[in-house]
């Protein structure tokens, strides 16, 4: 939760030409390192530090080899999970880092005292925030704190993936009752028309 620093020293990573930065082997999209055929993966790479990203990279690097196509590692879309309580889930950017990075946003946010799931099975504490440009309706970020937010982040994280507007969450039906209704009042909020708050 605190970061991690790669154990990168005294293993001759420069003799072979392997950059490394800040203690983190420096790769790029594909998980290439600075020296010819040598591929990093994982913690040692830099953040972000979870474990389904490292796994994701190993799968990428061995099809990458095996000369698969294979697509470049965007961490954009990569959801951070903290598995605590209540527990805490994003992808994406922030508000704040999204309006330093010159975006107009709409942002909406539902919490979850207004859904009727949460309510029926005692967990009403915690929000769900949405981030979206307020130019193309591109979805930015998605921010949440509460019971199952882990089990529903991976939604944004598709979205991300796929370029999901504002737009088509609005005009998604999302089934009734469960705590994945937020997601959609979050996003009918952004736009000023949260039916259920």
């Amino acid at each position: 939760a605190i970061g991690i620093i790669g154990n990168v020293e005294n293993l001759g990573l420069e003799v072979v030409g392997i950059d490394v930065v800040d203690g983190h082997i420096v790769t790029d999209d594909f998980c290439r390192t600075s020296a010819p055929n040598i591929f990093a993966i994982g913690d040692v790479t830099g953040p972000p530090w979870l474990a389904h990203k490292a796994s994701h990279e190993g799968i990428l690097v061995s099809e990458f080899i095996a000369e698969k196509q294979v697509s470049a590692l965007d961490t954009n879309n990569i959801a951070g999970c903290t598995y605590c309580s209540p527990q805490i889930a994003s992808v994406g950017l922030t508000e704040k880092q999204a309006v330093d990075r010159g975006f107009a946003v709409n942002v909406g946010k539902f919490p979850y005292v207004a859904n009727g799931k949460a309510l029926a099975i005692g967990e009403s504490d915690g929000f769900i925030k949405t981030v979206f440009d307020k130019r193309t309706g591109e979805l930015l970020g998605a921010h949440m704190i509460g019971a199952e937010v882990t089990e529903l982040i991976h939604s944004f994280s598709l979205g991300k993936r796929l370029e999901i507007t504002q737009r088509d969450l609005s005009e998604a039906i999302f089934p009734h009752p469960t705590l994945s209704e937020m997601l959609h009042e979050s996003t009918l909020s952004s736009l000023g028309r949260a039916i259920h708050y």
